[in-house]
């Protein structure tokens, strides 16, 4: 069986929108936090109405394009990206979400191709260099298996083909990261600029949590402790089992997900993490529960995870909130 069976979905932002006290930025605005709340089919109806009045509006046939992935049209997206790609070769988000969608597809070397045009607009675009060394590693894995099924006693195939399968269900990195609308024609978008522009809407990747000092937060009462403790056991036990469906269970419709993906995208992404590994074993210690409210709680332990070529140890923190008498994971939060 294939290594590589599909690429999960991309991580596909919709991010901030600059605001320019006008009309126009406004009405981008308001469509990007329609889309950022998870209301694509209004904001694609007003986008198509913006883009009709503004057809050359670049900002706005990149939101289109991030809109009708999320919707899961991707050729209509590749359609657009390319557009836009061909109108504007200097821009490279647009050939970085080119690739991503290319990557959904397996079509790896039309995806390898978008990303070294980003790279060759921009050399010093990371996204782009990292999603590059994700997809020789996807195309990689694809010719050892080959190799394997032509020989299957080939070891040294076997053992390159186990580097990339460790790689790739390690949890410690996202696989393909898409980009935000542009801001400016001169340089890529960058998270890490948001904050020395002016003000943006409300982006789709939420801020981490913070910590709330133990001086201020409430103990949790006995009962309330034992079923945190106990949803916190099925939520391991089901991860350790590879029972993906009781292991998804355990988050809240509301879950913050860990990069601003949509909850699909999260979800195969998820799938494909648990069911591959031959083996999973999930340990928790340490295990402390702080209360913020009567209905919201901090899980903090550290996490023993062995796969079958995989070992780590980490610390995390569960924000957990009881719906309905359940306690239920509302965000993740990984401390290396």
């Amino acid at each position: 069986m294939p290594l590589i069976r599909a690429l999960p979905r991309a991580l596909l932002l919709l991010a901030s929108v600059l605001v320019f006290g006008t009309a126009q930025a406004d009405d981008l605005k308001d469509i990007a936090q329609l889309a950022n709340q998870g209301q694509q089919a209004a904001a694609l109806e007003r986008v198509n109405t913006y883009i009709a009045s503004n057809p050359k509006d670049v900002q706005a046939q990149f939101i289109k394009g991030v809109i009708l992935a999320e919707l899961n049209r991707r050729d209509e997206a590749i359609k657009i990206f390319a557009d836009i790609t061909s109108k504007n070769p200097h821009l490279p988000e647009p050939h970085n979400n080119l690739a991503v969608l290319y990557a959904e597809k397996g079509e790896y070397d039309q995806a390898r191709k978008a990303l070294e045009s980003a790279i060759k607009t921009h050399p010093s675009y990371a996204t782009a260099h990292e999603n590059l060394g994700d997809i020789y590693a996807r195309m990689a894995s694809e010719a050892y298996d080959k190799a394997l099924q032509l020989d299957s006693g080939n070891t040294r195939a076997q053992n390159k083909l186990a580097l990339i399968r460790d790689l790739f269900s390690s949890a410690k990195k996202p696989v393909m990261n898409a980009t935000r609308p542009v801001t400016k024609a001169s340089e890529p978008a960058k998270l890490a600029d948001a904050k020395t522009a002016a003000k943006p809407a409300q982006a789709a990747i939420p801020a981490p949590v913070t910590p709330t000092p133990a001086t201020q937060a409430p103990a949790a009462s006995v009962d309330a402790s034992e079923d945190i403790k106990s949803a916190v056991g099925k939520w391991a036990k089901a991860w350790s089992d590879q029972d993906v469906e009781a292991y998804l269970a355990s988050y809240s419709s509301s879950f913050k997900t860990p990069k601003g993906e949509s909850r699909s995208a999260w979800e195969n992404l998820r799938r494909d993490r648990i069911s591959s590994p031959k083996s999973i074993k999930v340990e928790i210690s340490d295990l402390n529960i702080r209360m913020d409210s009567n209905t919201q709680a901090r899980v903090s332990f550290k996490q023993n995870y062995t796969a079958s070529h995989l070992s780590q140890r980490t610390g995390k923190t569960l924000v957990m909130i009881n719906i309905n008498g359940q306690w239920l994971i509302e965000q993740e939060i990984a401390q290396r």
